[in-house]
């Protein structure tokens, strides 16, 4: 798997000069660059033909086999999946396929990017299921309609799959699909951008607040976004025992004195702030012993020099971190950012591939916030001792999988 090894700046610019002879000349450069060692062509290489694919399980070598695979034996197993519905899981791919969903409406840093540009993710996402948990993973991305045009179209797709992932769909739409799809089937769902980041975030917070030797009930936490991470981070956090959390968006602090909040921001309104923190953002970084990035707007340096001694910070935007890694490392204690090239990554598919597997194998339909909360402890104790380096395993950690199952078969046998 290849990676971005460059800083965390975008590898991608708009020519100046757009005639067609600059064009040309440009994509033939692409062209005779793409097995470059390093930088963007490399990576263009990489992703030729694409990231997944289907595989055949069983041969097909003669007519035996097909009588039995296809017809007339195939007729055999519909017969009994009709008469029994849950023999499905049995006799069928959808024990082990989720579907990787996504709008394309908040699409890598790139916002609504179209259907075609988030492919590539959706295909990196599926490829991380398959490689860290043996899940067969298929990327669809889905042309932009009203949250009920996509609650339907995902639900008529719903028979083939034994899970959905839910992927990069903007807020506040993405609350609404994801409440809706998990009212009308009978499939875990969860959107990665909100509840995959949130256990992220919290396994490795707890280890970070071991490195800088501060109680983590005690911890002063500032988080700059109120979307989907954002919002389940703030939740999952004052869920896990952390008292002072504050959330700001575009506008300002999310407190209960406004009243241009959405839906989801009235809950994080009851459940953070407890100072009662009103007006900009800045007010909440005075005295902060942690920042956690969760919108991808730069943050000033400023800002952050108002923090607490050693203070930790969570820059997750991908992929240009709100504070550049460089700068923050002079004079944080700890940094994380959700890049796959740079140390201590914090990124939903730490957790998500495992928690799939074992919903899928544990037969769990939803996935609760008890379930959340366990899984990510799981995940921060595989780390026993923490350095500022090393807050949390790898994406490609073994462990993480049978860790993660571990941690939510006790809710299988509830």
């Amino acid at each position: 798997m290849s990676v971005l090894t460059g800083p965390p700046t975008g590898p991608f610019e708009v020519p100046s000069d757009t005639s067609a002879r600059r064009t040309q000349r440009n994509a033939d450069r692409a062209d005779r660059g793409l097995h470059a060692v390093d930088g963007v062509p490399s990576i263009l290489a990489a992703f030729e033909g694409g990231q997944v694919g289907t595989r055949v399980l069983r041969p097909v070598r003669d007519r035996g086999d097909l009588a039995r695979l296809y017809s007339p034996g195939v007729s055999s197993v519909c017969e009994a999946i009709a008469a029994e519905p849950a023999l499905a899981a049995r006799y069928t791919m959808r024990s082990r396929t989720v579907a990787v969903i996504s709008d394309a409406s908040a699409v890598h840093g790139l916002g609504d990017a179209g259907p075609r540009a988030a492919l590539p993710l959706m295909e990196s996402k599926a490829m991380l299921m398959s490689a860290g948990a043996g899940l067969d993973a298929m990327p669809l991305c889905l042309q932009t309609g009203s949250a009920a045009e996509l609650v339907d179209t995902i639900s008529r797709l719903a028979p083939t799959f034994g899970g959905i992932v839910l992927e990069d769909i903007s807020s506040p739409r993405c609350f609404e699909i994801e409440k809706l799809l998990q009212e009308r089937l009978d499939v875990p769902v969860l959107h990665a951008d909100q509840h995959g980041t949130a256990v992220a975030t919290l396994a490795a917070l707890r280890n970070a607040a071991h490195v800088v030797g501060k109680r983590f009930e005690d911890l002063r936490v500032v988080i700059c976004g109120a979307g989907a991470a954002g919002t389940a981070t703030g939740l999952l956090l004052t869920a896990a025992g952390v008292h002072d959390v504050v959330v700001g968006d575009r506008v300002g602090i999310v407190s209960r004195c406004r009243d241009d909040l959405e839906e989801h921001q009235h809950r994080l309104a009851f459940r953070t702030n407890p100072r009662r923190l009103a007006g900009e953002l800045g007010a909440a970084y005075e005295g902060a012993d942690v920042f956690i990035g969760a919108s991808g707007a730069r943050v000033t340096l400023r800002r952050l020099q108002g923090m607490a001694p050693d203070p930790i910070l969570f820059a997750l935007a991908n992929p240009r971190p709100e504070v550049d890694p460089g700068v923050a490392g002079r004079f944080a204690a700890v940094v994380a950012t959700g890049r796959s090239d740079l140390p201590n990554q914090v990124n939903s598919a730490l957790v998500i591939p495992g928690i799939f597997r074992a919903a899928l194998d544990l037969g769990l339909v939803r996935i609760t916030t008890p379930m959340l909360l366990a899984v990510a402890d799981a995940v921060a104790a595989l780390v026993p001792e923490p350095t500022a380096a090393c807050i949390v395993p790898g994406l490609l950690d073994e462990r993480l999988v049978p860790t993660i199952a571990g941690a939510l078969s006790p809710f299988a046998e509830a």
